[in-house]
């Protein structure tokens, strides 16, 4: 005690007393200078940004791919968000993220003096920054400028957006900077700003969230990984009432209200989410739109982009692709040698890579409307995530027997009949410039059946029938009736084209069927209806291109000649005798080292093509057939298809053809001698009917009827 008097009296003394306050003074005006100093040169050499930009400022906005039904398949950007006007967004979210973020909000010019008190207090007991006293507006300028104002805390920074803040509130009104926050703030699940969030978790606009809705989104903002409704409902639950309560607090809700929006149950959106649908798809879209817009608009202009894809068929598409790649995988067509799918994903886990040649078997599938050329579905791969590489459009792989309706066409042009004889023999050609054994094509069976009509090579797919019409068109003859239909890859002029020696890329071989599927139109693909801007004007709506190049009478009897494959040809079983008995055409493809299996079918409505393959051509398995391997994906999705529309219509006959019963051996008018199994009845135009009887069955000197009775 004693000694508490002595210093008592030792503080006293004047001269202590001016000591003492000459130094508090030197503190507080060296602590003045000091805090004077920081403020004005916090943003020296323009390290504030100027707010100056806001007046053109417009938040990025993801471009939204929906599908033809006007569902959104994805968004593509660095941050998905939908921008809401100040009115748009409902008063209870407007409420939430006021009662939460900054209560006092409409009373303070920036800055909030009382949170700054309790802030410092708890940083000094901390020894660290452990609690901030940022404002919305002072939020805002941080996320507004990230490049100038990063997440580093420390005091230069702190000042800084201050002054941005105060800023802010000095030139804007208090609800355009509560718009501005509200559009721009990240809620968790790539989801930036209230609308899109709203749409992401609960399946509705921001213009209609109740109560506990908008809470629950208000909590988000604080650590939306840790409160995401999706992974941790229990604890975004407890964090959205903590926001109702402080909504009941600030007088927002009375006691009543209060209690019944914290008993609401948590409902969530049961919308389906396509992000994981059709990734080959949506990349190929995204490519057109960067090549059309650039990557900067595309990705910050809030584009509004209605694609052509139809979701359910999509699905479809990828179940009939997964669920046959796993069956030849497994040994269900027989024993199969390869790396599987499987095996793969277990050796080398499932971490994201992007491979151009993978080591297991691949598939591409394709189905476009022939009306408009709409892609309706594609799958470009197993794994997008593995091998971005899309083998629907950017895979050149040799066609097989999927090229040969490209010489019956052109010989069907050139006035050969159907009937027309072609014989199934061997052949041998000098291969030109080179000094290697000839050329002596087999058929996939290894056996030669000698005269057929060109329709029975077709649907048995024989290979000598193909080269051996070919070489009576000519190679140039035939390669333009590819082009025609819009094979654009360079085919070189050999005999092995009429086997579809020459690599193709698939799309444009889906697309090439068209004409068929038409009677005589070739469509181009397109995947974009249309492209708007947010406020809804059309900035690009791709016209649909329909050429006519062939004429219907010519092309209707290829078309019937390719309905024979699969009623009695070589995907006969995979397709008719797999349940599929629509109307429908196509062909079968499969290369001579059994590298591609193929099989491109239609009806008059849609055109769908399948290939499969590995990245690196080898043989695929033993005795590998497209009609095997590749037609019953085509069959699963088909069915599936179709279990969904009407049935589609058979093609119309032109009425100029005429009808007459032959031989098919002879390619003559039949007579009653000829076999009953060699006699057919078979379409012709006009003048290239046969007229003449088959010499082979036929009783000299009798006359017979050439009549038809049909």
């Amino acid at each position: 005690m004693q000694l508490l008097r002595s210093f008592g009296a030792w503080l006293n003394r004047p001269t202590v007393k001016r000591v003492l306050t000459v130094g508090i003074l030197v503190i507080v005006g060296f602590g003045f200078g000091l805090a004077c100093g920081s403020w004005t040169r916090a943003c020296a050499g323009a390290a504030c940004p100027s707010i100056g930009v806001l007046e053109e400022y417009r938040p990025m906005q993801a471009a939204k791919l929906y599908a033809a039904d006007g569902r959104l398949i994805t968004e593509l950007g660095n941050e998905r968000r939908t921008v809401l006007a100040f009115d748009d967004i409902a008063p209870e979210v407007r409420a939430a993220f006021i009662a939460v973020e900054d209560k006092r909000f409409y009373r303070h010019h920036g800055i909030d003096y009382n949170r700054i008190f309790g802030a410092v207090k708890a940083d000094l007991l901390a020894l660290r920054f452990s609690q901030g006293f940022s404002t919305i507006t002072m939020q805002l300028a941080r996320n507004v400028f990230p490049e100038r104002l990063p997440k580093k805390k420390d005091v230069r920074r702190k000042i800084r957006e201050i002054k941005v803040a105060l800023e802010l509130e000095r030139t804007y009104n208090k609800n355009m900077i509560l718009q501005l926050y509200l559009n721009q703030i990240f809620l968790g699940n790539r989801s930036y700003g209230v609308e899109t969030a709203a749409q992401r978790y609960f399946g509705k606009s921001a213009r209609s969230l109740n109560v506990a809705e908008a809470a629950l989104l208000a909590g988000l903002n604080q650590r939306p990984g840790s409160y995401d409704p999706i992974q941790f409902p229990a604890r975004a639950i407890q964090r959205r009432n903590v926001v109702i309560d402080l909504m009941k607090g600030q007088g927002y809700l009375t006691e009543a209200e209060a209690e019944r929006w914290k008993a609401y149950p948590l409902a969530l959106s049961g919308r389906p989410d396509f992000g994981d649908v059709a990734p080959y798809f949506v990349e190929y879209v995204r490519q057109q739109l960067v090549d059309r817009f650039g990557l900067n608009d595309v990705y910050r202009r809030g584009y509004r982009v209605y694609t052509t894809l139809d979701l359910d068929m999509q699905l479809a598409a990828e179940r009939a692709m997964r669920d046959q790649l796993t069956a030849i995988e497994s040994g269900t067509f027989g024993p199969y040698r390869h790396l599987t799918y499987q095996e793969y994903l277990d050796q080398n886990g499932e971490s994201a890579s992007d491979l151009t040649n993978t080591p297991y078997l691949q598939g591409a599938l394709v189905s476009m409307d022939v009306k408009t050329g709409s892609i309706l579905s594609m799958v470009g791969g197993r794994d997008f995530d593995d091998s971005k590489f899309n083998r629907a459009t950017q895979a050149h792989r040799q066609a097989g027997s999927t090229f040969k309706p490209f010489v019956y066409a052109a010989a069907i042009r050139a006035g050969k009949p159907a009937s027309y004889i072609i014989n199934d023999e061997p052949i041998s050609l000098p291969q030109e410039g080179t000094d290697t054994m000839p050329w002596e094509p087999q058929n996939y069976e290894g056996d030669f059946r000698g005269p057929m009509a060109m329709r029975r090579g077709l649907y048995q797919s024989r290979n000598l029938i193909a080269i051996n019409l070919g070489l009576e068109m000519g190679v140039q003859a035939v390669i333009g009736e590819a082009v025609r239909m819009g094979i654009s890859t360079k085919l070189p002029p050999f005999p092995s084209v009429f086997i579809g020696a020459a690599s193709v890329i698939p799309l444009e071989m889906v697309s090439a069927y068209t004409t068929f599927a038409t009677l005589g139109e070739r469509v181009a693909p397109i995947a974009i209806q249309r492209v708007e801007d947010p406020a809804g004007n059309i900035l690009w709506q791709p016209q649909e291109r329909r050429d006519r190049v062939m004429d219907q009478a010519h092309t209707w009897i290829v078309n019937s000649m390719m309905q024979d494959v699969i009623k009695r040809g070589t995907a006969y079983n995979a397709v008719w005798a797999g349940g599929f008995t629509y109307p429908a055409a196509g062909k079968t493809g499969t290369t001579d080292d059994g590298t591609d299996v193929w099989f491109i079918g239609f009806t008059s409505e849609i055109v769908t093509g399948v290939w499969m393959g590995l990245d690196t051509p080898q043989k695929i398995k033993a005795n590998a057939a497209g009609g095997v391997l590749a037609a019953p994906a085509w069959t699963m999705f088909m069915r599936e298809v179709y279990e969904r529309r009407a049935r589609p219509s058979d093609w119309p006959r032109p009425p100029e053809l005429i009808t007459r019963e032959v031989d098919n051996t002879t390619g003559y008018l039949a007579t009653p001698l000829c076999p009953k199994p060699t006699r057919y009845w078979e379409w012709f135009v006009p003048g290239t009917e046969p007229t003449e009887l088959c010499p082979v069955h036929s009783w000299v000197g009798r006359g017979l009827s050439l009549e038809s009775p049909h």
